[in-house]
Formats: structure tokens, C-alpha cells, sequence
């Protein structure tokens, strides 16, 4: 098996990992920090976070540029090139110093909230945050070597290990007493030992150099104008996952800042599921895309690839609309209390539906970056992002966490229309038929599937068995109903043909 398609399949391992063990750890965490300590943990994380833009996509540009002197042979112009982009992240780690210093003298002033102990707690963190995100942004590069080598499985490995080791770190610190800064020390330890072997790992397995040949400012120019739209989308994350952070810190006590973080956390578990069926048809979309299919080629393309996303994300987002309150406050409950599940579940539920759409249409993304449009959705998210931000800023006032995220949401469902707009006029993909098709079959099933599972919840019982009994009487009345009423054929054979191998090996 290829580098290429063992890497493919620990990615979607690292998904799964990620999103199982997530749900396992957030209720441990949260029980043993308690929602005002977990509150500052997770604020302070979103904080580093928003330094980390200054990483500007160098790691992007580094995979490409590899490969590409790789594949030219030019291996002193790879040399060249390494240690030029040495030098930059050089200089974006003293930015990322001088910045997180900057940040750390405001803390006082802007968590207004705080008590001193709380505040204590906050600035201790942040500096450990900084000065892990100086050391791992340009220890990243290593990573982005290793994708242009096509040296998938090692790092990826890696990556996993430490996801684990770190879980059972975490899980025997919280046991012995410990608090959030241990917490925020191990994911130091551990996010350097990744950078100490990857780097190891570079120069010795893989034979990588860095050496200054020449320094040119047009290349570093070149570098910077390659980097320039992978900085804009790192932006729009940055306006989607981390300002409401910010805003809700500067105006409400650590306890809504975890609710908040709940719900987002949530909210985000449910792409990595589209993405994980989404991402294996996307070099199949490239192709197309570079070898100029029409726009009715694409468009039957990316109904195949949405159809597939819808049916899953339906499956997901139906449950938790008719299940998900109860999962939330078993989930978290006993920490954040009733109305405080409520919230999280209404928030996580709000990023659901407003996100549903983007990721079915996600086979959009490839065809704009192939055709090399990405730049007026990027400007296009960036406006509305900020625009969604400050909405969402004027209604937290009153409405607190859930204001919050409706701001976020209103600015996200107006760039989908406006990109959808977009994919019919310019990309000339036919939008109407793509939602025709998307919903073909699968709607009449869905609303009989809503209306059973509507009667499921209404089986007595609180606790977890009677929320396994709904959600596993659910699973197979989904499951039947759209097999034998909502899929086509050729839907059919993808989900049989898998069975049917493993069943052949044995």
C-alpha cells in the first residue's frame, strides 16, 4: 500500500480518534476543573490561538514548494528555499513573543470578570501557550517536509501516538489533583517532543538540508504571495471558532465562556464527519476541474459527493435535534446544570444547521481552488465573518452565548447564498438541479423518519440506557428507511462493497 493511501487512512483514524475520544474526555475534564476553570482554559487556548495566524500558511506553502523542487530535481533550490523560510518563521516567532508579551499586560484590564485567582490562573497559562505556539509553529515545518516528501505515515503515526499518550496523561494528572496550568504543561511537553522527533525524523530518515545559498527578497516575496490566501482562510477560522471568545470574555464571568466552548466543541465534531466521506472523492475533483469538465460534469459530481454528506450529516443532525438535549445534559449536565446544557445543545445546534450546507457543497472548494478562484470567497468570508462577529457582539449583551454565535451564524448563511449565487453565475455549476437531486428521495424519507423518531422520544427514562434505547431504535429505522426508499443504486454499492470485501477476506 502507497504512502499516499496509508496517510489517507490514518487521516481518517485521526478523525475518528479525535471525535471519540473528545466526547470521552470533555465531561472528565470539565467534572474535575469545574465550568469556570474549564471556562478560562479553553478562552485562554482560543486567545494563543488567534497569534497563531501569524503563521501566515508558510506550513501550506512549505508542502508545496517541496514537492515541487522534488519533482524539478533541484535539490540546492530546496536547500535554499528551507532556509529561507527559516529565517521568516524566525522572525514570526520573536513577533509571536513580542505580541503574547503585548496580550499578557492587557489580561487584567480586558477579563474584567475575573476574580484575581481566576486571573492568577489566566496569565500563567497564557505565557506557557505562547511560548509552546514560538517553538511549534516553526517546528510545523517539519510536518509540511514530510507531506512534500510524500512521507505521510510517520508523522501522521505520530500525531496519533501523541493524541494518546497525551488522553492518559491527562486522564492520571486530573486523578492525582491536578489543575488546568498542569494540563496546559503537558500539552507543551508534548507538542515539542513531536517537533524534537519529526524534526529528527526529517534530517536523518528523509536526508533534508537547510542551506542559504542566496537570499533574494523577490522569492521571499513569491513565498509571501502563495502564503497570502491561506492567511486570509486562516482568518475566517479565526471569525467563525475563536471571537466569540474573546467578546464573551470581556463581558461575562468563566462560566458562560464554558458553556460557550461546550457548544462549539460540539459544533465541530459534527464537520469532521462530512469531511472524513467528503475528502476521498476531492483529488477526483481536481482532475475533473484541471482537465476542464463542463459545468454539468461537475455539477453531477457534486451532487454524488453531496448526496453522501447530506445522508450522513441528516442522520446526525435529526438525532440531535430530537436527542441531542438529553445527550448534552447526560453529556455535561452534572457540571454546567440544566439550563446550561440547554444552552450548549442550542449553540452546537445553531453551528449544525448553519453548517450543514457548507460541507455538503464542500466538493465547491476543490473546484475553486483548481480554477484558481478561491480568492473572492476568501474575501467574501473575511467581510461577513467580521460583519457575523460584530452582530454577534451587539446580541451577546443581551442574550449572552447563544447571542454570540446567532451573530456568527447570520454572517456564515449569507456568504452561502451569496457563493451559491456564485457557483451558478461564474463556475456555471447548476445550482438548482444540485438541490433537485440532493433532495430527491431523500426528503420524503427523512421528514418519516423524522416523525417515528419524534415518537421514540417519547419512550420514558432519563438516563443513559433509555437515550441508547431512542438513539439505537433511531439507527435502524434510519438506516432501513433510507437503504430501501431514499439511496440510488450506485449509493447502494458503495456502502455494500466494503461489507462485502471484508467478508471475502475472511
Amino acid at each position: 500500500m502507497s504512502q499516499l493511501k496509508k496517510g489517507a487512512i490514518l487521516n481518517y483514524i485521526t478523525i475518528i480518534l479525535i471525535n471519540v475520544v473528545g466526547l470521552v474526555m470533555t465531561p472528565f475534564i470539565l467534572k474535575h476543573l469545574g465550568k469556570d476553570e474549564y471556562g478560562i482554559f479553553i478562552t485562554i487556548g482560543a486567545m494563543v490561538g488567534t497569534i497563531s495566524i501569524l503563521d501566515f500558511g508558510l506550513n501550506n506553502t512549505i508542502v508545496r514548494f517541496v514537492a515541487k523542487y522534488r519533482a524539478e530535481k533541484d535539490k540546492k533550490g530546496e536547500e535554499n528555499f528551507l532556509a529561507t523560510t527559516m529565517i521568516i518563521y524566525s522572525i514570526i516567532s520573536i513577533l509571536v513573543v513580542l505580541i503574547g508579551l503585548v496580550f499578557y499586560t492587557q489580561i487584567d484590564s480586558y477579563f474584567s470578570q475575573m476574580n484575581p485567582e481566576e486571573l492568577r490562573i489566566a496569565k500563567i497559562m497564557f505565557l506557557i501557550l505562547v511560548f509552546n505556539l514560538a517553538i511549534r509553529l516553526p517546528g510545523g515545518s517539519f510536518t509540511g517536509i514530510c507531506s512534500g516528501y510524500e512521507a505521510f505515515v510517520f508523522p501522521k503515526m505520530l500525531n496519533i501516538t501523541r493524541y494518546v499518550l497525551r488522553s492518559i496523561t491527562v486522564v492520571g494528572i486530573l486523578l492525582l489533583g491536578g489543575r488546568s496550568i498542569a494540563l496546559v504543561i503537558v500539552d507543551t511537553i508534548f507538542g515539542l517532543g513531536v517537533v524534537g522527533v519529526t524534526a529528527f525524523y526529517t534530517f536523518k530518515k528523509l536526508k533534508v538540508r537547510f542551506k542559504l545559498h542566496s537570499f533574494n527578497k523577490n522569492f521571499i516575496k513569491q513565498i509571501l504571495k502563495y502564503s497570502f490566501w491561506i492567511f486570509i482562510f486562516s482568518l475566517v477560522n479565526l471569525f467563525q471558532w475563536k471571537a466569540g471568545h474573546w467578546v464573551l470574555g470581556s463581558i461575562y464571568p468563566p462560566e458562560i465562556l464554558a458553556i460557550y466552548g461546550i457548544g462549539i466543541t460540539l459544533g465541530t465534531y459534527y464537520g469532521g464527519f462530512s469531511t472524513a466521506i467528503s475528502g476521498v472523492f476531492l483529488p477526483r475533483a481536481t482532475q475533473m476541474s484541471v482537465n476542464n469538465a463542463s459545468g454539468e460534469q461537475l455539477t453531477d459530481m457534486m451532487i454524488k459527493i453531496g448526496r453522501l454528506s447530506f445522508i450522513v450529516l441528516m442522520y446526525i443532525l435529526i438525532a440531535f435535534i430530537l436527542y441531542g438535549n438529553q445527550f448534552v445534559h447526560l453529556w455535561v449536565g452534572k457540571t454546567l446544570g440544566k439550563e446550561g446544557s440547554y444552552q450548549s445543545w442550542t449553540i452546537a445546534l445553531m453551528i449544525m444547521v448553519a453548517y450543514t450546507l457548507p460541507l455538503v457543497q464542500h466538493f465547491g472548494n476543490s473546484i475553486l481552488e483548481a480554477k484558481n478562484k478561491l480568492s473572492f470567497k476568501a474575501v467574501l468570508y473575511v467581510c461577513f465573518m467580521i460583519v457575523g462577529t460584530a452582530a454577534g457582539a451587539l446580541l451577546a449583551r443581551e442574550y449572552a452565548a447563544i447571542g454570540m454565535i446567532a451573530g456568527t451564524m447570520i454572517g456564515w448563511l449569507v456568504v452561502q447564498n451569496v457563493m451559491n449565487f456564485y457557483y451558478h453565475k461564474v463556475i456555471k455549476l447548476n445550482i438548482f438541479r444540485f438541490f433537485k437531486e440532493l433532495g430527491h428521495k431523500t426528503i420524503l424519507v427523512l421528514t418519516v423518519v423524522i416523525a417515528i423518531g419524534y415518537c421514540i422520544n417519547y419512550i420514558p427514562g432519563e438516563g443513559w440506557l433509555n437515550f441508547i434505547y431512542k438513539g439505537t431504535s433511531y439507527t435502524i429505522i434510519f438506516g432501513i428507511l433510507m437503504y430501501t426508499f431514499g439511496i440510488h443504486e450506485y449509493e447502494k454499492r458503495l456502502f455494500v462493497k466494503p461489507i462485502v470485501s471484508v467478508l471475502k477476506r475472511k
